[in-house]
């Protein structure tokens, strides 16, 4: 007589570990795609004559978003944070993150990319989500950082991340509103 395989315990472990592997996997090949095509309307937008502004507060950003998933990584595995009984309906507020990500992609076209650029005299785009939404992919992001680490029970994760994008965000957003003319003057180079 044998005997019937073992289920996983979501309890042990491993359970954990595998579900951020393949989260951490979906993680980086989406960011790439982002990164390569932020790149390609850079190069277009900077040949439209675009301006960047902005310059100082990216680094933040950059350390934001690279330090997040080692957090992340490091509560699971060494922090001892597990998946509670909400799980799905994080794993379900992430997917809604990644649905206002990819509406703002939409609606902004070859104007959008990871940095701050504006190219003179062409007015906020007001079509798409942003109709509703006046930073949609700010708020996709803030819902990533927080939904993401909660998946995994990493509450201290999604704690520091979300006060790191707040202030990162108390400086990007009159930036990127004063580059869209949208608030004061353009800021100086």
């Amino acid at each position: 007589m044998s005997a019937a395989p073992a289920t996983p315990d979501p309890a042990s472990p491993g359970a954990p570990v595998a579900a951020l592997t393949a989260f951490l996997l979906y993680l980086v090949l989406e960011r790439v795609a982002e990164l390569a095509l932020s790149r390609v309307h850079t190069r277009r937008l900077l040949a439209r004559g675009a301006v960047e502004s902005g310059r100082g507060h990216y680094p933040l950003l950059v350390a934001l978003h690279v330090l997040w998933p080692l957090a992340l990584i490091a509560e699971v595995v060494w922090g001892g944070a597990r998946p509670g009984g909400p799980a799905g309906g994080w794993l379900a507020l992430f997917g809604v993150a990644q649905l206002l990500r990819a509406a703002s992609i939409a609606a902004l076209g070859e104007r959008w990319t990871v940095r701050v650029l504006a190219v003179p005299g062409e007015p906020p785009v007001r079509s798409g989500i942003y109709r509703w939404l006046r930073h949609p992919n700010y708020l996709a992001v803030g819902l990533e950082l927080v939904a993401a680490p909660l998946m995994f029970g990493a509450w201290r994760t999604a704690l520091g991340a979300t006060i790191a994008n707040l202030a990162a965000l108390a400086l990007r957003i009159p930036a990127e509103e004063r580059a869209l003319g949208m608030r004061g003057p353009p800021p100086s180079r």
